[in-house]
């Protein structure tokens, strides 16, 4: 196995980017990538700490972060699994990178940045969905945001109705507890209880 280990190794392989690789990148928001994020539900947020690294899904209703101008996005934590491994890592190290997809489209736009962690009041009542507010906001400086061609999600055909799985082929989340708890939590009883308890803590 041949394994390349310098930066200089993989610049002679791949060459040098072309102008369509290097243009695309902003230190802020244009109009144009404004418009991606405003319709982009779901990201995914990678952070980095002492532990190691964490790349969490983030999804809401309508926009996935809020734009408070060209430089400053702002996430709200919703309910989740309270493991809180991407706040962890922030408070720790604010480095933070995120790819928003936008449901049918190819391109992802990706936003690399730091972070702070906020519980100012009012800005959490500002985040409130059906009357529920976050417990805390993850605020991200935008050091620079580009568009990610759209070959990958194009391969994996993302978005095409013959490429989606069967669900019911998969292993569910109360399968995977039980099996990894030798059957203490889990199973069937979670499965059927999830949609309910989904339902009551979504925000």
């Amino acid at each position: 196995m041949t394994i390349l280990t310098s930066v200089e190794q993989l610049e002679a392989l791949y060459g040098v980017p072309g102008p369509t690789s290097t243009v695309k990148e902003s230190p802020r928001l244009t109009p144009l990538y404004r418009r991606m994020i405003e319709a982009a539900p779901f990201c995914a947020l990678a952070t980095s700490g002492p532990e190691g690294l964490d790349c969490s899904p983030r999804g809401d209703k309508g926009m996935c972060v809020v734009i408070e101008n060209d430089t400053t996005l702002i996430m709200p934590d919703r309910r989740g699994n309270n493991r809180i491994d991407s706040l962890r890592n922030i408070v720790r190290d604010p480095r933070v990178a995120l790819m928003f997809l936008i449901p049918g489209s190819g391109n992802a736009l990706r936003v690399n940045g730091k972070a702070v962690v906020s519980v100012d009041p009012l800005l959490l009542a500002r985040l409130a969905m059906e009357g529920k507010e976050p417990r805390s906001a993850i605020i991200i400086t935008i050091d620079t945001v580009y568009f990610q061609c759209a070959r990958a999600i194009l391969r994996a055909g993302l978005w095409d109705e013959a490429a989606k799985v069967d669900p019911a082929t998969l292993p569910t989340a109360g399968d995977i507890l039980a099996d990894l708890s030798n059957g203490t939590i889990g199973g069937k009883p979670y499965d059927e209880e999830w949609p309910t308890r989904a339902a009551a803590s979504m925000w």
